[in-house]
């Protein structure tokens, strides 16, 4: 299942999260931190040393996919999949955004505006005034 931008709410979680509580809005992250390592305590990057292996082995036993259609396994996406009505979701790849956030416009900001963002100010170095 494709898709790695979104904004939803949380309808369950699984055993040993904390953090998030059923009807807590969030973002996944398709870029998830662990919080813990160099790069997620660093304020100039957020590329976690950890990610791609603790996005899919912390707090969900296995490496299987949890979605299915019709009986048959299929794989997710970036560890997210948001091109669906629910996805399973690692708790160290969401982030949870203010309970009046409107969903249909801050579901841009797991990526589009970031990357966009970051592409303007860090790579072509827009300034006040630029054209």
């Amino acid at each position: 299942v494709l898709g790695h931008e979104a904004a939803g709410v949380v309808e369950s979680v699984g055993p040993g999260v904390t953090e998030y509580q059923p009807g807590d809005k969030v973002i996944p992250l398709f870029l998830a931190q662990c919080k813990e390592c160099r790069f997620c305590k660093s304020p100039k990057t957020n590329q976690c040393e950890h990610a791609w292996t603790r996005v899919i082995q912390e707090q969900m036993a296995g490496v299987e996919s949890r979605l299915t259609c019709k009986g048959k396994r299929i794989h997710q996406f970036v560890a997210t999949s948001t091109f669906s009505e629910y996805t399973v979701i690692n708790q160290i790849a969401v982030a949870k955004i203010h309970p009046d956030a409107p969903l249909d416009k801050v579901c841009l900001l797991g990526c589009g505006v970031c990357t966009g963002y970051g592409a303007a100010v860090n790579t072509a170095k827009v300034e006040p005034g630029s054209t």
